[in-house]
């Protein structure tokens, strides 16, 4: 039994989402859209989009990705309407979702290098 647990620990995904808080809230009626949660994409969610463009977070295919994984769910005048330094934050979340390993832990060790060490 404790080995059927494991097996879906470590498949179970992680960082699956993750929410950002937006610099320019998005009106919509009398709503204030504040923060957006961005869920990992499914492949049928990067359905005609170019991989390599959402990698290098283009901003064509940012604006046609944002809608499909965010909650609550853009409008496409929405995300076109989106403040630069929030489509950037939102496009560095969805890169961070398809790191690979080894990208993660080069990261880390970065980041590790450059902590005060105490």
């Amino acid at each position: 039994m404790a080995e059927q647990t494991d097996v879906a620990a470590a498949t179970e995904p992680k960082n699956r989402f993750q929410t950002v808080p937006l610099t320019s809230p998005i009106a919509r009626g009398e709503t204030q859209i504040e923060t957006l949660t961005l869920r990992k994409p499914k492949a049928g969610e990067l359905r005609n989009l170019n991989l390599q463009d959402i990698l290098q977070t283009d901003v064509t295919a940012m604006l046609k990705l944002i809608p499909r994984i965010s909650d609550p769910p853009l409008t496409e005048v929405e995300a076109d309407n989106l403040e630069a330094e929030d489509l950037a934050e939102i496009g560095g979340v969805i890169r961070g979702f398809f790191m690979t390993q080894l990208e993660k832990a080069a990261m880390e060790a970065m980041l590790a290098e450059h902590r005060p060490k105490t």
